[in-house]
């Protein structure tokens, strides 16, 4: 663990991950200058089992579809030394692991967990059981996980470790909370001590000839029949909470129709060729509301700043998303996204002189330019008429540079 080739490699792989600061505010810029100084003494107090993290700063993100997830962020020093924990548990704990748990593991993804989903359905396991396990990152045991942590990991400082990584506590307003339970998100061993916490559950399935995806606390159970997923649903939930003494949300917790199902932002949709991936419509939405933020006409910013942002943000949306089979709500998404963008436009313009003027610029007769130029008409309905719609077409946008939805998808998908 403390060997200078994988103590290096972590300390490149928390540069390049950035992350901001925890509780004594240093930077990962300033991270490598001060273990330049300062690694001797880390490194005689990790020899001597003396060392003691800080407690994590709390940072709490609205969750997607309502609620708050806490987030928990160490110190740099710290990042550093997770991180060079976790390279040596990886390599020991993640060749025993599910071949169907596809979530923090090298050589894996959502993509491949999404296509393996998809599989079982077309193989006719068309129930599926959707198990939430309730705040499964703020509820593991401490002594649950770390006896399994113990079953492969005998240096007894490197346990220690981790048990204290563990119950570093959480600094709140400037006070230390403890931490009698729970693995913070946001910490580098976070992920592979969730997978080896729920390994059992996959080794559970497996010996019961399920078939299931599991992408780190999102788990997914496939059957032939509604009766039969109401029965897996129970049995597993008992597994869950005596066994791992974790907790199933049982409100949110459920059996549904594979049309119905969703999986890491995507859904399932049937044709007589088979089975489809397509974007869950919650997805969707959320980008609808990020699209709206951007191409917000009260934010004064240039036009071609405003696209370089759109770009990025649609640049890694679809790189995720170009999963999806089906087309048809990236052109209709396309279609509203850029009547937003002409109604920026068009208040650009500003003066019904000036809108005059580039009408006329841009192809539009005298009368027409005249007659749109001087219209007292919303932003939304002129943006939405054909004579904006000739005057600011989809080329002028592709001119400009920027990206829509339903090209992306194209270029992206046929680069594969």
């Amino acid at each position: 663990m403390l060997s200078k080739e994988n103590l290096l490699a972590a300390l490149n792989r928390v540069e390049a991950n950035r992350g901001a600061p925890g509780v004594d505010g240093m930077t990962t810029a300033e991270l490598r200058p001060w273990v330049a100084v300062h690694w001797p003494e880390v490194r005689a107090e990790l020899d001597a089992g003396t060392y003691r993290p800080a407690p994590v700063r709390q940072v709490i993100i609205p969750k997607p579809g309502g609620g708050e997830r806490m987030l928990g962020v160490p110190r740099v020093l710290d990042r550093l030394i997770q991180q060079a924990i976790a390279q040596v548990l990886v390599p020991v704990f993640d060749p025993g692991f599910s071949g169907s748990s596809f979530g923090f593991r090298p050589g894996r993804s959502a993509h491949q967990a999404v296509r393996v989903a998809r599989r079982a359905v077309e193989d006719g396991y068309r129930w599926v059981v959707d198990l939430d396990l309730d705040r499964f990152f703020d509820r593991v045991q401490h002594d649950v996980l770390m006896a399994r942590v113990a079953r492969k990991v005998h240096d007894r400082r490197v346990l220690k470790l981790v048990r204290r990584y563990l119950e570093a506590g959480i600094m709140v307003d400037g006070i230390r909370m403890p931490s009698e339970e729970g693995t913070p998100q946001g910490s580098p061993l976070s992920p592979v001590l969730s997978n080896i916490m729920l390994d059992d559950l996959d080794r559970e399935l497996f010996r019961r000839g399920h078939r299931f995806v599991r992408y780190a606390d999102d788990v997914r159970v496939f059957v032939r029949s509604e009766r039969a997923a109401r029965r897996v649903l129970a049995s597993v939930t008992a597994v869950v909470e005596q066994r791992l003494k974790l907790k199933v949300n049982r409100e949110k917790s459920k059996v549904v129709h594979a049309r119905s199902a969703v999986l890491l932002g995507f859904g399932f949709y049937f044709t007589r060729s088979g089975v489809r991936i397509r974007v869950d419509p919650k997805a969707l939405a959320r980008w609808k509301d990020r699209i709206r933020e951007l191409s917000s006409r009260r934010w004064s910013v240039a036009m071609d700043e405003r696209i370089a942002r759109i770009n990025r943000y649609m640049t890694g949306w679809m790189g995720y998303f170009q999963l999806s089979d089906a087309s048809r709500p990236f052109r209709d998404l396309d279609e509203w996204f850029r009547r937003r963008m002409r109604q920026i436009r068009w208040k650009e313009w500003k003066y019904p002189r000036t809108r005059r003027a580039n009408l006329r610029r841009l192809g539009i007769s005298e009368s027409f330019s005249h007659q749109w130029g001087n219209s007292s008409k919303g932003y939304w309905r002129i943006a939405g008429s054909a004579v904006l719609q000739r005057a600011l077409p989809n080329s002028y946008w592709d001119d400009l540079g920027l990206l829509t939805l339903k090209p992306t998808w194209q270029r992206l998908r046929s680069a594969r």
